[in-house]
């Protein structure tokens, strides 16, 4: 098996956890949402695969490319 990471496009705050690690999620399913620019934006899930891990807790900073998750796919 392989692992995917899950990246954050854009620099923000966690505002909401979405998923739970051992939750099997499909393409796009959202994982985290993160805050900028008073928008709630989804990271969401690149591929189909199950949340093993999730890095970031709600009130975190989170910069752009920051692994925040990862997929075992």
């Amino acid at each position: 098996m392989a692992t995917t990471k899950v990246v954050c496009e854009i620099p923000g705050t966690v505002c909401r956890l979405e998923a739970n690690v051992g939750d099997r999620l499909s393409e796009d399913d959202p994982i985290v949402f993160v805050e900028s620019m008073k928008m709630e934006i989804p990271v969401g899930a690149p591929v189909d695969g199950k949340l093993t891990e999730i890095l970031v807790s709600e009130g975190d900073a989170v910069t752009e490319g920051q692994h925040v998750a990862t997929l075992e796919t």
